[in-house]
């Protein structure tokens, strides 16, 4: 009670009653008696798997050597196989449940990720391009390792080559949702659609 009797406590029932009533009055930004959404979370744990697929010894386990490198890498694949494919599972079943045809989501999430995967030892060569260029640009940095452990810029550029590959494979809502995670801790906006050669430096 305050001084004029009145209680301090919330009146939680009725902000529960409020907030249900608004839910169901204007459902446009609730999630509600709907299944299929993926997680941002889930999303930056991919996005922190291909950057030690793609910069080995920079993120993740250090101390990698020749021995090791093997098994290391094989569980990272792994894992960013399972990741992918339930992400864009989702993203896909989403996009069914709002009316896109989508038959088969596993499947065909299934399908990308391996693609997708496929397609990582090119990637990195246009990335190990894209550093190269931040090195030749900049007079300020001082090494490789100073760059791919300090530039913001090449963090934004590699979430988005691995976005821009999911957008070309048709993936809804995933490839947005990557370059918006790198964007929200770089500064650097670079829609996935975008279309960018290698050795490109953005000095951010």
């Amino acid at each position: 009670m305050d001084k004029n009797g009145s209680s301090t406590e919330p009146d939680v029932d009725g902000i529960v009653r409020g907030m249900l009533a608004s839910y169901r009055s204007d459902a446009r930004a609730q999630f509600i008696n709907r299944r299929f959404l993926p997680s941002r979370e889930e999303i930056g744990e991919v996005i922190q798997l291909f950057l030690q697929l793609f910069y080995p010894g920079y993120f993740g386990r250090q101390n990698l050597t020749d021995e090791n490198a093997t098994y290391h890498v094989g569980t990272l694949v792994t894992s960013l196989r399972d990741k992918l494919t339930r992400q864009i599972q989702l993203c896909l079943c989403h996009a069914a449940e709002c009316g896109a045809p989508v038959d088969t989501c596993e499947d065909e999430a299934r399908r990308i990720a391996t693609k997708l995967l496929a397609s990582a030892p090119e990637l990195r060569t246009i990335l190990i391009a894209d550093v190269q260029a931040a090195l030749d640009g900049d007079p300020a940095a001082g090494s490789i390792h100073e760059i791919i452990l300090a530039y913001p810029g090449v963090l934004a550029v590699t979430v988005y080559r691995v976005a821009h590959e999911l957008y070309r494979m048709g993936v809804p809502l995933l490839p947005r949702i990557m370059t918006e995670w790198a964007h929200s801790r770089t500064g650097a906006d670079i829609h996935p659609g975008a279309t960018i050669k290698k050795s490109f430096f953005i000095d951010h």
